[in-house]
């Protein structure tokens, strides 16, 4: 059975929280407590630099104006990309970069770099979040609160007392 868009239909509504999540890594970042909780099991792994910088490139994009685009770059680059940064990531050919290159902005300088990282956490980092505690422990949560065991023995006492 389709839907009306050509999409399989099924009784069960979108996914949402952990399970939505677990599809992808775009998923994951596209959900504000995704990204918090992504960020948590990074922060325990000394890598969360990683989504800090790929945060940073997403709202540098949607970034309006060159004296803005000028100074969120320099943010960028002093924040992840210069030797001397406080949260330095780990990407090819940042040696290469240089200050210069924030002189004339624009939304995707930095998609390359934005890329490597992308690439970097879905195929290190975000498969061994899926498997961290921090990620079962609230998969855990959100399946008991959508099958509360008192909610099916209440339905089981009710059976009881209305086939009897």
């Amino acid at each position: 059975i389709n839907d009306s868009e050509g999409h399989p239909s099924s009784s069960h509504q979108t996914l949402k929280g952990t399970s939505k999540w677990a599809t992808s890594l775009e998923n994951l970042l596209e959900d504000p407590e995704g990204v918090k909780r992504f960020r948590e099991f990074l922060k325990k792994e000394f890598s969360e630099e990683n989504v800090l910088f790929w945060l940073a490139c997403e709202e540098f994009k949607k970034t309006q104006g060159k004296k803005q685009m000028q100074e969120k770059a320099k943010e960028i680059y002093m924040t992840f990309l210069s030797s001397k940064a406080s949260s330095q990531v780990n990407v090819e050919g940042q040696s290469r970069l240089s200050e210069t290159i924030l002189e004339t902005p624009h939304p995707l300088m930095f998609q390359k770099l934005q890329d490597q990282i992308f690439s970097l956490m879905k195929y290190d980092s975000y498969s061994r979040f899926l498997k961290s505690d921090i990620f079962l422990n609230l998969k855990k949560c959100e399946e008991q609160e959508e099958n509360p065991p008192e909610a099916q023995t209440a339905a089981k006492r009710a059976s009881r007392i209305y086939n009897t």
